[in-house]
């Protein structure tokens, strides 16, 4: 009869000891706070310091150039995490990083995904429709900033040729290319786009579709699920 109880008791102690630790260690990490992915988020800081603005009332042309603003940033983070998240996985699968890393990841995907569903519900509370189209309208803008900054360079990068081999560069600046050059113009009479970029634009990339339509995906949830906000003054 002892022969047999010892192997039960055995497999109880080993059993019961897991379990325990299990438990614990599951209460300690779900009350561990991990450090934010992303330090913070000005452009979302600066429109709702407009928004609460009363005197006097910042006027709706400014508020839209914030939102979009705002839209723009949330569309850098999106690429970002699309570009972090695999590489951050294939780490952690071999132990070269920490949960504390994957797990602050995880919840600025989550965080990221409601202030998209925010923008949607701010966008749709100016014009009706607006907060389909207004990502899309981010993404050009991005795509045009970074035209611009290379535009802008090409001086530059012809002097530092020059300097490098000797020779003088032979090739002439090209004409300013028709940018955005600021959220104001793009959003004062709020226009929608269309939100399949046009082909030959720079926003056509397989990326930025891409993008484009993770953005679009998480918008249309909003659309379906969250009650449309009474209209800014």
């Amino acid at each position: 009869m002892a022969s047999v109880l010892v192997p039960v008791a055995y497999i109880i102690i080993v059993f019961g000891g897991l379990f325990v630790f299990s438990y614990f260690y599951r209460k300690h990490t779900s009350r561990q706070t991990f450090e934010p992915y992303f330090a913070s988020h000005p452009e979302r800081n600066a429109y709702v310091t407009l928004l609460q603005k009363t005197d006097p009332p910042a006027s709706d042309a400014l508020l839209k150039s914030a939102l979009v603003r705002r839209a723009m940033a949330d569309v850098q983070r999106v690429l970002k995490i699309r570009e972090d998240k695999p590489a951050l996985q294939n780490l952690l699968q071999k132990g070269s990083i920490g949960d504390d890393l994957w797990n602050s990841l995880l919840a600025a995907e989550k965080e990221l995904e409601a202030e998209i569903m925010e923008v949607v519900a701010e966008a749709n509370s100016f014009v009706e429709g607006w907060g389909q189209v207004i990502f899309p309208t981010a993404n050009e803008m991005l795509a045009n900033e970074k035209m611009r900054a290379v535009f802008e360079r090409t001086a530059e990068t012809k002097h530092e040729i020059e300097q490098k081999y000797g020779v003088k560069a032979k090739f002439e600046t090209p004409p300013a290319p028709s940018l955005v050059t600021s959220p104001l113009t793009q959003v004062s009479n709020v226009t929608p786009i269309p939100s399949t970029p046009e082909p030959g634009t720079s926003a056509g990339t397989a990326t930025n579709r891409q993008v484009t339509r993770d953005v679009e995906s998480t918008a249309s949830k909003s659309t379906k699920t969250g009650k449309k906000k009474t209209k800014h003054k």
